[in-house]
């Protein structure tokens, strides 16, 4: 079959007939055309009709340095021509030792340890495998559940799936991987006890975690895996002194604290890890989506020096590999677009703009229909309500026909890209590449306003 290329209608046809889009009712497109991105240049990208379009959501909180990058790109093809493809079983290679060595120096405290993977749930189901592993190795064999939040998002694989909080997303797939229990997250806003006081609640969502440890049995338990914000739900911070609190839980009960920093690694949070920006030690980072700003996909683990040591024995071995983990031109284009990161204090970027972004957003709680703001960095959510001062949220049905009958298309068509989730409470979700500045956050206000004004008209 020949290649129709920028031929819409054509296009339009072939996706319908051969591309099984992820996530995506695809009975929605019967009579309507599929969204189609052509091309990118820093902030924004192009559709088929030549429509421009702010990546508000850095395609899916991976884009940092923004579409186009030509020296990525260079790299990619550098490393292509010189050493496409070998595996890291039993071998290694240039890119993937540099690339580990330089990431292991990012890391706080001793993640020195780098395990490499192709995806987040890759990197998810790798970090728990690890610890059951481990555990067998120092001779506690029983420990292989996990703690985790609800509603949080941890992965597809069947592994990071079943330590997922997002029930709807468990269902058609159950049974799933038994020994996992979750507990309340960080919702300060629906918070059902303290909510007017953000440490006193943070000490309570805390102490639930304790208490799974408890009721489940310490000795059956081998991690906890949290996000430094929670991505989904609508981006959650820590309360203050939480996540200290959870590592001190789990020191005390010998279990394994996962950071899993797939979304808010990478400057996401103004720091290369959530970890640093929330002054914890985790005994593992899990980590994907802007290690490479999506030029190649890559993901992987960060473990802490004690995890390696049964596995340094003779005879020992993590018995876990995938067939691209440390792909060279993965590793290649991690390289290149860290070297940005260097290059163009990406970083102090987002430090500095991020009470910028915060209060471009916060402009918007003159809406009747805006009840929160929350998140960190340039990773924000906006919940959206039916009543601001009793925080009455909308029924299912009502935030399926706000978010995917009327927010998600009126949004993409005034020309910004972002998420109207109902994964929890319905929420818009904004995460834009770190090269953003004020300008571009006054361009997402204005639009934001524009189109929840007219959504709050519709209900």
């Amino acid at each position: 079959m020949t290649a129709r290329q920028h031929d819409t209608p054509g296009l339009q046809q072939a996706a319908r007939d051969h591309l099984w889009m992820h996530f995506t009712e695809m009975a929605a497109y019967t009579d309507s055309d599929i969204p189609v991105i052509e091309r990118g240049e820093g902030a924004y990208v192009y559709d088929s009709r030549g429509r421009r379009l702010l990546d508000g959501l850095s395609g899916l909180f991976v884009s940092q340095v923004g579409h186009g990058r030509g020296e990525i790109a260079d790299a990619i093809a550098a490393q292509a021509r010189e050493l496409a493809y070998f595996p890291i079983w039993t071998y290694a290679h240039p890119t993937a030792v540099r690339l580990a060595e330089r990431l292991a120096g990012m890391a706080p405290g001793d993640l020195n340890r780098v395990f490499f993977t192709t995806s987040g749930s890759e990197a998810v189901e790798s970090a728990w495998k690890l610890a059951r592993q481990y555990f067998k190795a120092v001779g506690q064999p029983t420990r292989h559940k996990v703690v985790s939040r609800e509603v949080a998002y941890h992965g597809t694989t069947m592994g990071a799936l079943s330590i997922t909080g997002v029930q709807d997303l468990k269902t058609p797939f159950e049974p799933l991987v038994p020994s996992t229990v979750q507990v309340p997250n960080t919702n300060l806003y629906r918070a059902p006890a303290h909510g007017d006081d953000p440490e006193a609640f943070g000490a309570w969502a805390a102490d639930r975690i304790e208490d799974a440890i408890v009721q489940n049995g310490p000795e059956t338990v081998a991690a906890v895996y949290v996000e430094p914000v929670q991505n989904s739900g609508g981006c959650f911070p820590p309360p203050p002194g939480y996540l200290q609190r959870v590592r001190e839980i789990c020191d005390r009960y010998g279990v394994l604290m996962v950071s899993d920093e797939v979304i808010c690694a990478f400057g996401r949070l103004g720091e290369y890890f959530g970890a640093e920006r929330y002054g914890y030690l985790p005994d593992m980072i899990t980590f994907a989506k802007g290690v490479t700003s999506g030029y190649v996909p890559m993901g992987g683990v960060i473990a802490r020096e004690r995890l390696m040591e049964p596995f340094q024995e003779p005879g020992g071995m993590f018995t876990h590999g995938i067939t691209f983990g440390g792909h060279p031109v993965a590793a290649a284009a991690a390289m290149a677009n860290l070297d940005v990161f260097e290059d163009e204090k990406l970083l102090d970027n987002v430090r500095r703009n991020t009470p910028v972004f915060r209060a471009a957003l916060e402009r918007l709680y003159d809406l009747p229909i805006v009840g929160d703001i929350r998140g960190d960095g340039y990773f924000y959510g906006i919940e959206l309500v039916r009543d601001k001062e009793t925080r009455e949220t909308f029924t299912g049905d009502e935030a399926a026909r706000l978010l995917k009958g009327f927010l998600s298309p009126a949004l993409f068509e005034a020309g910004l890209i972002c998420r109207a989730d109902d994964r929890g409470d319905p929420v818009v979700q904004l995460s834009p590449p770190l090269i953003c500045g004020p300008e571009h956050f006054d361009e997402i206000e204005s639009v934001l306003r524009r189109v929840l004004t007219e959504a709050w008209q519709r209900i």
